[in-house]
């Protein structure tokens, strides 16, 4: 489900990791309709930022899977502090869920942490992962596919 087909009005957008490194490198994977939509959120100060991104983005760099070129804290703290950003924090009900989810789901724990945070806030998951976008079509957490 997406918030367009819900016809409720757009609240916060919760950017899946690869969407905030697209949207930082202007990576043209991210669709106009996409970007359009982040950039009257961040207008709007609705973007959020789950806690584990900045893990997951620091481990792609250590792998070297991903080449910020900068310092990889340097990068992480520079899309933080954007217009409209914010950083949603690890509490407690967030990490729990994350294990409870009433869905099946793949074990990976940073995409469980981002369903949680996305269900817990009541946000937007903006993502291109296409088993996120399945299941978000089955009505668990609204969804944006970031390519659209």
């Amino acid at each position: 489900m997406s918030a367009e087909s819900t016809g409720s009005a757009p609240g916060l957008l919760l950017l899946d990791t690869h969407v905030l490194l697209w949207s930082g490198f202007k990576d043209p994977r991210l669709g106009r309709k996409t970007t359009a939509a982040i950039n009257r959120a961040a207008r709007e100060g609705r973007i959020g930022i789950s806690a584990i991104t900045p893990w997951e983005i620091g481990l792609l760099a250590s792998k070297k899977r991903i080449n910020l070129h900068v310092d990889t804290l340097v990068w992480i703290r520079e899309a933080l502090s954007k217009a409209g950003v914010r950083l949603a924090a690890l509490e407690p009900e967030i990490a729990v869920e994350s294990t409870r989810l009433p869905f099946e789901m793949h074990p990976d724990p940073a995409d469980r942490i981002l369903v949680a945070t996305a269900r817990q806030l009541g946000a937007t998951l903006v993502t291109a992962d296409k088993a996120l976008l399945g299941i978000a079509g089955k009505g668990h957490f609204r969804a944006m596919d970031a390519e659209s």
